[in-house]
């Protein structure tokens, strides 16, 4: 598959998709990959849609941990008991399909240390989205992708206070687009918060269909204005009227 053949299956698949399920449905059965992998496999839902509809799929690597880690400051950073029933709904969910299915329960660069080098057609990341997570992953794993071989990914939002303060800012964006220009790999912004970076190792281009070229720095990194909390909204009742007795005589 070239370049060219590859952006008329996207263009064609945004035209007929209403959401990111349909969006890689589309893509990949044009594709028609025979081996793929999901990085931050959750509670199974994507893989039992991609599964269900790309029979071309003869090998499906699921990489998760699904256990809590201290160093990640995100929602979904559970406790284990919680992560055991996820992982029990993501087994559930792919049961039809074991025999195409590969559980690798680690963090990426240790099972990455399991998928041989040039070995897979399409990686699915929806992992760790700060920026230490999508170096690591991005990094780890383009070697594992055979030449004009797809990597996709899952939260390339166009600001990076995905969860607001409490939480790491999501840097998929901009580093995937980085990361690309260092390797001279192409990358399609797409929408319903998608990228897709093709490994020809050619040069490096942007193919910008969801506007991502034209946003502004502050509207990237500047945090909302709905995350900030007015000091006023979280000072006891009576403190409120004190500073209001002083000022306002």
């Amino acid at each position: 598959m070239n370049f060219q053949d590859l952006n008329k299956i996207v263009c064609t698949a945004i035209d007929l998709s209403k959401n990111r399920e349909e969006l890689w449905c589309n893509i990949l059965k044009s594709i028609k990959p025979k081996y793929a992998c999901e990085i931050g496999v959750w509670k199974g839902e994507f893989a039992k849609i991609l599964l269900s509809n790309i029979p071309s799929i003869k090998k499906y690597t699921m990489v998760d941990p699904w256990k809590n880690l201290k160093d990640w400051n995100k929602p979904a950073n559970f406790n284990t008991i919680e992560f055991n029933k996820i992982r029990d709904e993501a087994l559930e969910n792919v049961k039809k399909f074991h025999k195409k299915t590969i559980e690798f329960r680690l963090p990426t660069k240790q099972a990455a240390n399991k998928i041989k080098n040039s070995s897979l057609d399409f990686i699915y990341i929806d992992g760790d989205h700060t920026l230490r997570g999508i170096t690591i992953d991005l990094i780890t794993l383009l070697p594992k992708i055979k030449k004009n071989g797809l990597i996709g990914g899952d939260d390339f939002t166009k600001n990076i206070w995905q969860h607001g303060n409490k939480y790491d800012p999501t840097q998929v964006f901009p580093y995937a687009v980085y990361f690309s220009e260092a390797n001279n790999l192409k990358i399609f912004t797409l929408p319903f918060n998608q990228f897709l970076i093709f490994n020809d190792a050619d040069k490096f281009e942007i193919i910008d269909y969801a506007n991502y070229l034209s946003l502004p720095i502050n509207k990237i990194y500047n945090k909302p204005i709905a995350n900030f909390i007015s000091p006023r909204k979280i000072l006891p009742t009576n403190l409120k009227k004190l500073i209001k007795k002083i000022f306002c005589k």
